[in-house]
């Protein structure tokens, strides 16, 4: 586990980084409802966890000149029946800071120093609905927003996302020790389940997902790091196919999409499997895909920008479809019909982590590298993934150890 000293020196590393003397107030995230009186599982805010190893809901920061403090919500006594009672003391423990507030005071303590300044440094929340997405955002800041503004109507916000995008996207040692551990389990997980003596025991998607759950619990991770994707066939072509209750058919590919979490950082690996004995063709794809992948682990090194580097792997796949007759002409448009995706995002507390993709590449940062190829009028998806450490002399791909052989 990670000790207050890390949280610690996140703060402070904030605070340097910056350099106005406006207050910075941040919030946990919200309960999001799920049906009646039950919610989803509770998933931090990453910025929140990132500065304070605080895993609870509604809980604020506030950095005030030399002074720190949360302020912790009250529960009834029917919540604390049925969720437990708040443990301040391990929220000092946890996070270093040694002045717990609950509500009341801590909030007229906010509120006095509020009415006496311009400006207050936060995360500027979320869209209500990102139509991208076709998701809501979880309410927590707009709310934050509004209760801050009620002492002051006047007040002026800082928006401290960039700060925090920068800090999070160099990884520091005991993060590097995280994330791979996750994807250490991740790895192990997946060469028990991929072995050619157990795949062909499973006969759906599901089962897969099921053994993937098992197995990232039973080596110790609090579970997945996003919801895995099992798909197999026409399936895989959906690149974002969540719902894993497809049949497997000994003629069709697999592609294996998931990441174990430990202590909030992400892994992401994805390999493609052969159900059965592979055809011709299918083994011409996913050698296409692998060719592409080690093209893009041999770009990525210090002072690459991503945009040139995307660039140049829609370049290098085109040339891979016209191989395989997909294409005659290597034109953006004729290559996204098969590559519809980005090659690369971060990792790290979040499996599409915050960075800024206009900087160069540096030391400490990780990156994947997943190329794909998708037919779906001859039922074909392949993607390979694997989680890259960008180093003084290059790169190390820590994922290294598991196979990506079809």
């Amino acid at each position: 586990m990670l000790s207050a000293s890390f949280f610690e020196g996140n703060r402070e590393r904030l605070r340097q980084l910056f350099t106005g003397t406006a207050p910075i107030v941040l919030t946990a995230n919200g309960l999001m409802q799920r049906g009646g009186d039950e919610s989803y599982p509770f998933h931090q805010d990453s910025n929140f966890w990132y500065l304070t190893g605080i895993d609870v809901p509604d809980v604020l920061l506030v950095l005030d000149k030399d002074k720190e403090y949360l302020i912790v919500p009250g529960r009834s006594d029917v919540r604390e029946a049925f969720d437990g009672a708040l443990d301040t003391e391990a929220f000092t423990r946890r996070s270093g800071i040694t002045t717990v507030l609950d509500e009341k005071e801590g909030w007229k303590q906010l509120h006095a120093r509020l009415r006496r300044v311009q400006h207050v440094a936060t995360l500027a929340p979320p869209t209500d609905y990102i139509d991208a997405y076709g998701m809501y955002t979880n309410p927590a800041r707009r709310h934050l927003i509004r209760r801050m503004k009620e002492a002051n109507e006047h007040l002026e916000l800082l928006d401290l996302r960039m700060h925090l995008a920068r800090m999070r996207m160099i990884k520091q040692p005991v993060e590097l020790e995280q994330l791979q551990s996750a994807i250490d389990i991740t790895l192990d997980t997946l060469k028990e389940i991929t072995r050619p003596s157990s795949i062909g025991k499973y006969a759906h998607e599901y089962e897969i997902e099921a053994d993937l759950s098992r197995g990232f619990r039973r080596r110790g991770a609090s579970g997945h790091a996003f919801s895995p994707i099992v798909a197999s066939g026409k399936r895989a072509c959906t690149l974002h196919n969540f719902t894993n209750n497809g049949i497997l058919a000994a003629d069709e590919l697999a592609v294996l999409d998931v990441g174990a979490e430990v202590e909030h950082y992400a892994a992401d690996i994805t390999r493609t499997v052969a159900l059965g004995k592979p055809s011709r063709r299918q083994q011409l794809v996913h050698e296409a895909v692998l060719e592409a992948q080690m093209y893009a682990i041999s770009l990525l090194k210090p002072g690459v920008l991503i945009k040139a580097y995307e660039q140049q792997m829609e370049a290098f796949v085109g040339e891979k479809l016209r191989e395989l007759g997909l294409v005659k002409s290597i034109t953006s448009e004729a290559v996204r019909r098969y590559f519809p995706h980005a090659t690369s995002h971060f990792l790290g507390l979040d499996t599409h982590d915050v960075g800024h993709y206009e900087r160069p590449l540096e030391p400490g940062v990780v990156i994947t590298a997943e190329p794909g190829i998708y037919i779906p009028e001859e039922s074909i998806g392949v993607r390979i993934e694997d989680d890259v450490l960008i180093t003084a002399e290059g790169n190390t791909v820590l994922s290294a150890k598991l196979p990506r052989a079809l």
